[in-house]
């Protein structure tokens, strides 16, 4: 009997999770908030930690669709005064305070967006009917003791991730990526695990998600709960009309401590 080919293997392997993760369920959620624990790292020690409130709203997916689309709107709270947040659209993000809102540099919103183009949740709630997105199986490992099934996805502009499947539960637990580094010109190694997979609604979601470069964690997110669909409205990730625009200073994105 002839082996799979990779291509058709890989998208197995993908359409397999996608079903374990809800399916349709995943597919049509419109929007996530996630409340927990953020933890940030430096050189492997503790260096932050917050209350988290993560706020995520999905927009419609173009028609046809295009190629490596934003197409979520997100808010981040760390502490307990939601006066205080990152908000990022389409286009830009900004750090917001009492004193305004500091827009990020062009090179600090690229590093958000290819990170969101890298994840694999989110390429499978947006990015799955994007020309030129392509799976191809890798092979059989062994991660945390237990058998995976390793793919790769590639899509129309070079970008690739390495995400790793557990065979039991085909839930995603690995991905693996290389950025640029913009100083050293070196690659760094991106490793996001996920963890703690959970049901809501239909949708399974990991409640912990680990984030390392070239082998040292870098931040981590305990969630405590995890809703969707919980008719968040864009007013949630607009900035109001009042709200001072810090001209001359640019955002670095970072981790209000507790």
């Amino acid at each position: 009997m002839r082996a799979e080919e990779p291509a058709a293997k890989g998208r197995k392997i993908v359409m397999e999770s996608l079903a374990a993760l809800g399916g349709d369920a995943f597919l049509r959620m419109s929007d996530r908030v996630e409340e927990g624990r953020a933890y940030s790292f430096f050189n492997e020690q503790l260096s932050g930690l917050s209350k988290a409130k993560i706020y995520v709203r999905y927009l419609v997916t173009p028609d046809p669709p295009v190629a490596a689309y934003i197409g979520q709107r997100e808010r981040q709270v760390f502490g307990k005064d939601e006066g205080a947040y990152v908000l990022f659209d389409e286009k830009q993000g900004y750090n917001v305070s009492y004193r305004g809102a500091k827009p990020y540099t062009a090179a600090d919103y690229e590093k958000y967006r290819e990170s969101l183009l890298h994840n694999v949740l989110y390429i499978f709630r947006m990015r799955m009917q994007e020309p030129g997105v392509t799976f191809e199986s890798r092979g059989t490992e062994i991660y945390n003791n237990v058998p995976v099934d390793s793919v790769e996805i590639f899509d129309s502009e070079n970008r690739s991730v390495t995400v790793y499947f557990e065979q039991s539960t085909h839930y995603p637990v690995r991905q693996m990526w290389f950025r640029r580094n913009a100083v050293s010109k070196e690659k760094d190694e991106e490793v996001t695990v996920f963890s703690k997979f959970r049901q809501t609604n239909g949708v399974s979601w990991p409640w912990v998600i680990q984030r390392e470069r070239n082998g040292q964690r870098i931040y981590e997110m305990f969630s405590e709960s995890v809703s969707f669909n919980t008719g968040v409205t864009d007013e949630k990730f607009t900035l109001p009309a009042s709200t001072k625009i810090i001209e001359g200073a640019t955002a670095t994105p970072g981790r209000r401590k507790k």
